[in-house]
């Protein structure tokens, strides 16, 4: 199972959390895994290259273990992106976790 916590300030997403593997195939080939992780990693590529933010990102592939937080100092253009880029990323991880609850658990705090 694959533990999403999102952290919101201010109706912003300011603080994604992913943690474990969906268990939905076996490792290397699973579909649900796979489209989690390059949804929530084009998102948090697009914070980087697009929006041009500069996160605080840690990774543990083996464990399936990525956060990034945001810096609480955004001007308003660029809260704007990484919102519009944040939202966009949450109604893809909705949709998953609509069709594979039994693997991914989603909690928005």
């Amino acid at each position: 199972m694959t533990k999403i916590f999102v952290t919101k300030q201010n109706n912003s997403i300011v603080e994604i959390e992913c943690e474990g593997h969906t268990g939905y195939g076996v490792q290397g080939e699973d579909i649900v895994c796979s489209a989690l992780s390059s949804i929530v990693q084009t998102a948090i590529l697009g914070l980087f290259s697009v929006a041009g933010v500069n996160l605080d990102y840690k990774t543990d592939y083996k464990r399936g273990y990525l956060k990034a937080t945001l810096p609480k100092n955004l001007n308003k253009a660029t809260r704007h992106d990484c919102d519009v880029i944040l939202n966009t990323m949450m109604l893809g991880i909705a949709d998953l976790h609509e069709g594979f609850s039994d693997f991914i658990e989603l909690e928005v705090r």
